[in-house]
């Protein structure tokens, strides 16, 4: 695409030559399991979710998604009535098991039953999870079985890195990719359109996680039926893709190739590794750290590490899995033994004391100059009658929070976590 095409309105697809790029990228990247899939241009992941919901939902559905989901998602199907069914999780992502329960006792009811899921598969934002080829093989199957369609929301896709190990140093982010394109790609999780040879996976791929936010440019891969139907809801919306994003992604890209590509990408993912270490070892810094596994005053149901009070008072205080994609820590509180938390138990106006907690501990920290996001705020929607802890079913004496290490710095991070942490010890001191 020439600057003077790009200035004019562009066509629904969007500009051909990057579709081309796109199409050429996902067949060598992602290898889809048939042959007929097509591309089309949209205006980010976020846009890209919203044109799906629009396309393929009516007033009232149900949408199952992650036990923790993307608040954006949900702002698209909530004001059409929506409702969402939320599917248990653990360390590896969303179970296939639970998956299959919850089809399982809908399909007996009378209802209309759920067609959609909608998944992060890679550094799932909140939880920071990440799954693997074969629990994607497994969900897919259970789609096929109950005749689900899955939306592959991968922003985070090659933002994938190993295990954290407690007690070494952060890796630096400086050292220069060693791995070939071959290693590089053998590393990643495989996309759902691995599996897909019935065309019921709508892959959504963007550049906002990859080059920069602003150029707000993604693309579908989906089946012929599909991107019809979102082009047309395209036309009827945002008409095209920015011509101006187009034209120097385009260009960037060609200029690169896939090779360079990728090579920047693997250097990408050094970066948000190391990231993610320095957050990891300050919270070692600033708490007692210890496996789930190996420590015998770890809650029942952690897993990955339990930050603990001090070394003289092992009171957990939260776990978290180390990430393995993507640019969040997922950290699971346990409130129970805060004294702050008791005396809201006493109270018998508190009708919602986790989330009362919750707010107040947030406001705790914002007045120390450290800003998590609530957890409340990806808990799925499922109506107005499920909007307290107890409503939900949701685990009692459990609030979350996520944590950020996409754009701090090393030193901001240690200083954040320090603060972070004074804050927790005052509302977890012993009762007076």
């Amino acid at each position: 695409m020439s600057l003077t095409d790009a200035l004019q309105y562009n066509s629904g697809p969007g500009d051909i030559t990057l579709r081309n790029w796109a199409a050429n990228f996902t067949r060598e990247v992602f290898q889809p399991a048939y042959d007929d899939w097509e591309i089309i241009l949209n205006g980010g992941n976020t846009d890209g979710w919203g044109k799906v919901v629009r396309t393929l939902c009516e007033p009232g559905d149900y949408i199952l998604c992650e036990q923790h989901t993307y608040p954006s998602a949900q702002a698209v199907w909530a004001p059409m009535g929506c409702k969402a069914v939320p599917i248990a999780m653990d360390a590896g992502g969303l179970r296939a098991d639970a998956l299959e329960q919850n089809l399982s006792q809908l399909s007996k009811s009378k209802g209309r039953r759920p067609r959609l899921l909608y998944v992060v598969p890679v550094g799932s934002n909140p939880t920071g999870v990440t799954m693997n080829g074969e629990r994607r093989k497994q969900i897919y199957e259970v789609c096929v079985r109950y005749d689900v369609v899955i939306v592959e929301d991968d922003p985070y896709s090659f933002l994938q890195f190993p295990a954290f190990e407690p007690d070494t140093a952060a890796f630096d982010p400086l050292l220069p990719s060693e791995a070939s394109t071959a290693e590089f790609l053998e590393s990643l999780a495989p996309s759902f359109l691995r599996y897909d040879d019935q065309g019921r996976v709508i892959r959504l791929d963007s550049f906002s996680k990859t080059i920069a936010p602003g150029n707000r440019l993604g693309y579908f891969v989906a089946n012929p039926i599909f991107i019809e139907r979102l082009l047309r809801t395209t036309e009827v919306e945002t008409q095209a893709p920015s011509g101006w994003s187009s034209v120097i992604l385009s260009n960037v890209l060609h200029s690169w190739g896939t090779s360079g590509y990728l090579q920047w990408l693997a250097q990408l993912r050094n970066q948000y590794r190391a990231r993610r270490d320095w957050l990891c070892n300050s919270i070692a810094d600033s708490f007692l750290l210890e496996s789930a596994k190996s420590s015998r005053e770890s809650p029942a149901d952690a897993e990955g590490l339990v930050a603990f009070h001090s070394t003289t008072r092992k009171v957990p205080i939260f776990s978290f899995v180390p990430p393995t994609g993507g640019m969040f820590v997922w950290a699971r509180f346990y409130i129970a033994c805060s004294s702050k938390y008791q005396e809201m138990l006493s109270l018998n106006s508190c009708t919602d004391p986790e989330k009362a907690f919750q707010d107040e501990l947030w406001l705790a920290m914002a007045d120390a100059r450290v800003l998590l996001t609530p957890g409340s705020y990806y808990t799925p929607w499922e109506g107005k009658d499920k909007v307290t802890t107890e409503e939900r079913g949701a685990q009692k004496d459990i609030i979350h929070f996520r944590l950020s290490f996409s754009m701090t710095t090393k030193e901001e991070m240690e200083l954040g976590v320090s603060r972070m942490a004074t804050v927790l010890r005052r509302f977890w001191d012993d009762p007076e």
